[in-house]
This record gives C-alpha cells, structure tokens and sequence, in this order.
C-alpha cells in the first residue's frame, strides 16, 4: 500500500513548483516576498488561529540518544559514519536511567533518538527499551533508522505511539549529494516511511526539512505537498512539522544555503494557516531568544534541556566510549579523559527546563507535559 501511494507522491514533489494543488497554492502566497509590515501581520494572523486551536498550551518533550553509531555517511551530521567520533549504544538499563531524570525533571513525553546502524540499534533493542520504559513515560516516540511495516508494528505493539522521520531535504539533487554511503542514499525508501508507520498503527508522525541544504522557499513547498499528501491517505494519524536548521557538528559541514531568521517566521506562519491544526516543533537547535520570540506565533511543542549524545543526561555509557571504525570497534586510550560521546550537533538553548517553563509562563503559554496515556484505549471496566 505505501509503495503505490508513494509512486504518486514522488511526482507531485518533483514537478513543483510548477504544478500545485489549490491548498498548495495558497501556501505559496505566504511565501511570497513581503515588506516587514506585512510579515509582521502575518505573523499575528498565524498568533491569532493557533489560538483558536491549540489556546494557550505547550506541549513540551525531550530527546533521549541512546545511540550514536551510524552506518551511513551524511555530509552534515555529527553521527556520520567516517567522523573520527567517540560512539557508544547504552545499555537498557542506562536508557532507563536516562529516562527517569527526564522523568524527575517533569517529562512525560519522551522521543528516542539513535543513529542507523543494525548491528548495535536493532529492533530487538529497541523493543526492549521501549517495553523497560512503557510505565514511566506515557508518551514514546522513535527517530531512528527506517524500517518496513512489520518491524515498526513490532515497535507499536510493545507501546510506541510516535515516529518522527525527517526528509532531510526534498531535493533529490541535493540529497544524492549530501548521503553518499548506506542505505539512507535511497530517496524513495526514506519518503514512504511516514506511510509504512501509518500503516503499522503509529499514531503520531513527525515530518520535516533540514533547512539550510536547498532553498528554502522551495524546501517548504515541498514538505507542504508532503503534509498534503499525508492528510489526505493517513488521515487518522497526527502529524507535526519541523524546520530545523543548520548547527554546528562534527565535520565542519557548512550549510549550503541560507535560511534566515525572518525566513523561519515566514515558513512557520506559512504552514499555520494553511494547515490550522498541524503541531508544529521547535527544538533547542535555536537560540533562546529567538525560541521565546516564537513560542507564541505558531509553535505547539517545544523540548527544553536537550542533549544530543548518548548519556548526556546522566553521564551514561561514560565507561564504554570508543571508536568504530569499518564496522569495528576500536578501544581508545586513556579513557578517562574521554569520557563522554560525540553529540549529533551543538545545542543552541542551553537553558534548563525549568527556566525555559518560566519564560513559557511569563509569555501566558501553559507547559503541558502530558496529554496522553495508554489507559485511553484500554476497554471501560464492565
């Protein structure tokens, strides 16, 4: 079913922004250039309807790494497979550990993140995470490497409800450039994976661009005729939108194109009017400033107090950091002066959660760290 689904999407993205459907249209004249005035009243439009659908609240998550082993090659990730990094998969027990001082901290959503490598993420960790964290987080999701239907069903079943997977960028062009080893290179397999966890039963999936690879006006189209696209043939799930741009990581990668601050406010008020009822994320990848700024236009779910490397909660997996070098694991010396991973890239809001909760309520934004719990579903006692 995702493959034929997909076969059409493939074509609507390449042929824009030639062809486009009404909604898509409309979107695009909000991407249109405008004067400040008139950014500035799009902007309180976009203020104005998210209001009227999502009032005052935030929805608040954060990352959990539990591994930063990888088998692709990516230009701009810190994970890449040839980075010269020090890796480590941390053990259930430690992602428990990691999980319960999120936990302690007010989360109740929680979203695992691991680089793509089977033999150090397979499914069979990642069930066992997942099943070890089902009674302390109501609310898990996954980001991790793609899988077929039944292996995210399996993912399902033992209490996931989330998967978010990002595009990357939608220029194939660009793509083939930027993923130059493993099997992240086929564009294809990676667009259907929203399609294939709608199919295993995930309830909320998490699109996005990394902004900074293409330009961005057409970067957000794209992504647009993709949300579209997944309205209309998973129509049951909930979707979110991402835009994250650019940071800095392992590699020196230096974006490609320029996607300014004024371009975000444009692309965010953008997707909330056209899609009203879309979640839309913001994560610590942006400055404080420039995150309190937005909180109120548009954004529905924010994290606060990430870390991007595996342990970097609690310090977990300290003791077993090493290097990997073709599939092989490489001892490091000294390894008490190299106690910690390598993170996916630099944090921008390094503020903790609690400071970031008083800036929400300073702002009139009510923090939500849960809205959902599996006893939803259970059947009413008789």
């Amino acid at each position: 079913m995702s493959r034929v689904m997909t076969d059409s999407l493939g074509p609507i993205l390449d042929a824009l922004p030639h062809r486009k459907s009404p909604l898509l249209t409309r979107f695009a004249s909000f991407l249109e250039p405008m004067a400040p005035q008139k950014l500035e009243a799009l902007a309180q439009e976009s203020q104005a309807v998210t209001r009227r659908n999502f009032g005052r609240t935030m929805r608040l998550f954060a990352p959990l790494y539990l591994s930063n082993e990888c088998i692709n090659n990516c230009k701009y990730c810190g994970f890449s497979r040839d980075n010269p990094i020090l890796r480590v998969t941390l053990t259930v027990d430690q992602v428990v550990a990691e999980a319960k001082h999120l936990r302690d901290q007010g989360f109740r959503n929680i979203l695992l993140v691991a680089g793509e490598h089977p033999r150090f993420v397979s499914e069979g960790y990642l069930e066992e995470c997942i099943s070890a964290l089902r009674k302390e987080v109501p609310t898990l999701g996954i980001e991790v490497g793609p899988m077929e239907t039944p292996e995210y069903q399996r993912m399902v079943d033992v209490g996931c409800e989330g998967l978010v997977v990002y595009q990357e960028t939608y220029d194939r062009e660009v793509y083939a450039q930027m993923h130059t080893a493993g099997p992240k290179r086929d564009y294809d397999w990676r667009l259907a994976c929203p399609e294939r966890g709608y199919a295993a039963g995930f309830r909320r999936i998490g699109i996005g661009a990394l902004f900074g690879l293409s330009d961005w006006r057409v970067e957000a189209m794209r992504l647009a005729a993709h949300l579209e696209h997944l309205n209309k043939h998973c129509w049951k799930a909930v979707f979110t939108v991402a835009f994250p741009r650019l940071r800095p990581a392992a590699g020196d990668f230096k974006p490609l194109t320029d996607f300014p601050d004024w371009a975000l406010v444009q692309t965010l008020c953008a997707f909330r009017l056209t899609f009203p009822e879309v979640g839309i994320v913001l994560s610590t990848r942006e400055p404080a400033g420039l995150r309190d700024a937005l909180a109120p236009l548009g954004v529905t779910i924010m994290s606060a107090g990430s870390h991007t490397e595996p342990g970097g909660y609690t310090g977990a997996g300290g003791e077993d950091v090493h290097l990997t070098v073709r599939g092989r694991r490489v001892e490091v010396e000294e390894k008490a002066s190299c106690s910690k991973a390598e993170g996916q890239f630099g944090i921008a809001d390094e503020r903790s959660p609690e400071e970031f909760v008083r800036m929400l309520r300073a702002q009139g934004l009510e923090p939500v760290w849960k809205d959902w719990d599996p006893s939803i579903l259970e059947p009413a006692a008789a």
